[in-house]
């Protein structure tokens, strides 16, 4: 057994030992932290610390005698690389029960679970502690967290400067958008709102910060009421001239900690009802609260964000031009380096090439998330990410699979292509087309207002479909303004939360269709599309229509496609993409020091025709 696998199990050995002193049967972890973050900062890497998985998104419940990890199709081949024997993978498919009604019914009777309040939601304890009573089970929230109790050298929580977002990329003054939900505030009869989430307290005061990694975020609370608004971070980290501003805008900073005694302040005031988001705030905040006097609603910042402004419409547009540009540049050096030869290239050589490429870009500032450079069978790891001891060699025998982004001032960026830099076979040419037409009907598609991406999601899939294929992740997610990469409450997927949230105007979604096959490779395809309102010859029902703007500026490798499968239709959409991507981005391409990079976009984009 290695050492860091020894470590862990010693670990897990000491975490059953604080069960036994807290006399619990079993203690969830989360993979979220106290602000049901989807992506965290070192310190809350818990489910790392101690299972060794390193996904985003997962629980994991520690028994007496066992230990499980419940996680999605994104990270099935993940977990089983990186599980040890003595883990139990709980994939999450329909046949598998939840993480909460599997403990109701296979713990002994009466049994405790143990969760760190901060950790859960208020939605999700109720959802966990209904299962357990069901059964005679008691859900016991403890803190301190017992993981951080055996997590000897835990990283220190972060401390990065906030910064300030002008509004030159918000397009709206911190005043304006507290007016707002003041106006909210008044509509829902309450005195204030509870923020949790870390990118609606940057998106509401325009601050942003480096706490996560590829999330310009600040790890920080928020109160906003009637008459003030709280910022609680740690002083120290907010230069003078932010605290300033801030104050300019009406905004007060307190310590972070602070949050909990001035929510029991507000608690025991009889006549004051909180707004409290149930599914982002978490439950060691609600208890703060009385139960009574408590507005349990959406908060109304996630539309807000959702819905952008004009200012920042226009920025996602520029900034993914600038991207485009620094993809193709990375694209034409990398395909003439695999036909040179060089068999030094690897997974993370090239990642940190692409990211060079990036940072010359006006107004960048870091990746958006941790770039999945996937060569041959990694490519099916649909999540994967390159570690410099393991990583494969890109070459011109394999598919390569690239889905990156940046963080710029003005935007965020996400995109991925896939690409064989020698011969593919019938088959992958296949696959590829029917992953590519699913692109294509999904962007051409026009909406009735109302429609919901759960509606949209089978124009991406059916193609695939009538090959027997499949994928096992959702098809669209929103994407921040210099923001998380992934961004609700909007999205395209098979999940019920597709569903609850139509697609309007202002809101940015992406299109990723893809396929994987096991051991072998995988492929993917994704285009950042801003939602926007269309004009047909008719409008039935008075109701509007919406349609999609494809703001990613980057060729698909035409080698890929088998053009027998296209029709006439999908092959003049993908000429008239590739003309577009021609026109806007080459005028980012002068100057002899890109010349091979313009040559490899003119040849990537001539119109593909048959013979």
């Amino acid at each position: 057994m290695s050492f860091l696998r020894s470590a862990m199990s010693s670990a897990l050995s000491r975490l059953r030992g604080l069960l036994k002193q807290q006399n619990l049967h079993a203690y969830i972890v989360p993979s979220e932290d106290a602000h049901l973050s989807e992506y965290t900062s070192d310190r809350d890497h818990r489910i790392a610390f101690i299972s060794s998985f390193t996904g985003s998104a997962g629980t994991v419940v520690v028994a007496e005698q066992d230990a499980y990890l419940w996680t999605d199709g994104r990270y099935f081949l993940q977990a089983e690389k990186q599980l040890s024997a003595e883990w139990t993978l709980q994939k999450m498919l329909p046949d598998v029960p939840p993480y909460e009604e599997w403990l109701a019914s296979n713990l002994p009777k009466n049994s405790r679970v143990g969760c760190d309040p901060f950790l859960v939601s208020l939605a999700t304890s109720r959802k966990i502690k209904d299962a357990l009573n069901k059964k005679g089970h008691e859900l016991v929230p403890l803190t301190p967290n017992l993981i951080d109790s055996v997590w000897e050298d835990q990283p220190p929580a972060p401390k990065s400067t906030v910064f300030l977002h002008p509004v030159q990329y918000s397009g709206q003054s911190t005043v304006d958008k507290l007016a707002a939900i003041r106006s909210k505030l008044k509509e829902g009869n309450a005195f204030g709102l509870v923020v949790s989430a870390l990118d609606e307290i940057a998106w509401l005061y325009n601050i942003r910060g480096s706490d996560v990694s590829y999330n310009p975020v600040t790890i920080a609370y928020a109160f906003v009421s009637l008459d003030s608004a709280v910022l609680y971070v740690d002083g120290s980290r907010v230069p003078s001239d932010a605290v300033s501003a801030l104050a300019n805008e009406g905004v007060e900073i307190k310590p972070y900690d602070s949050i909990i005694s001035d929510l029991t302040d507000v608690g025991n005031q009889s006549d004051k009802t909180v707004w409290f988001d149930p599914s982002r705030s978490n439950l060691a905040l609600f208890n703060c609260l009385h139960a009574e006097r408590v507005l349990e609603k959406s908060s109304p910042i996630v539309m807000a964000k959702a819905l952008k402004n004009e200012v920042e419409l226009q920025g996602m547009r520029n900034c993914h031009l600038r991207d485009g540009a620094a993809l193709i540049k990375f694209l034409s050096w990398l395909e003439a380096e695999v036909s040179a030869g060089r068999q030094d290239l690897t997974e993370c050589s090239v990642a940190s090439k692409l990211e060079q490429f990036r940072s010359e870009q006006r107004d960048f500032v870091s990746l958006s998330f941790s770039t999945i450079s996937s060569s041959g069978a990694n490519a099916a790891v649909i999540h994967y990410s390159p570690q410099p001891d393991s990583c494969a060699q890109v070459n011109d025998r394999t598919i390569f699979l690239l889905d990156s982004g940046g963080q710029y001032k003005d935007g965020t960026t996400d995109v991925t292509r896939t690409m064989h830099f020698g011969q593919p076979t019938v088959w992958e040419r296949r696959c590829f087309t029917a992953v590519l037409q699913g692109n294509l009907q999904l962007e051409r598609t026009t909406f009735p207002q109302g429609t919901t991406g759960y509606l949209l999601d089978p124009l991406a899939r059916t193609p695939l479909w009538g090959l027997g294929l499949d994928f096992r992740h959702g098809t669209g997610h929103g994407v921040g303004s210099f923001l998380n990469v992934h961004e609700g409450p909007q999205g395209i997927g098979k999940r019920k939360e597709s569903d609850l949230i139509p697609l309007e105007p202002g809101m940015t979604v992406t299109n990723e269709p893809g396929y994987y096959e096991d051991g072998a490779f995988g492929i993917r395809i994704e285009n950042v599309m801003l939602v926007r309102q269309v004009q047909l010859e008719r409008d039935f029902g008075g109701k509007g229509f919406r349609g999609f703007e494809n703001i990613t500026m980057v060729p698909i490798q035409k080698k890929m496609v088998d053009l027998d499968m296209l029709s006439d239709l999908e092959l003049n959409q993908l000429n008239k993409y590739h003309e577009e991507v021609l026109a806007k981005i080459s005028p980012l391409l002068q100057g002899s020091d890109n010349a091979q990079a313009l040559a490899w976009l003119r040849a990537a984009t001539t119109p593909m025709t048959r013979n």
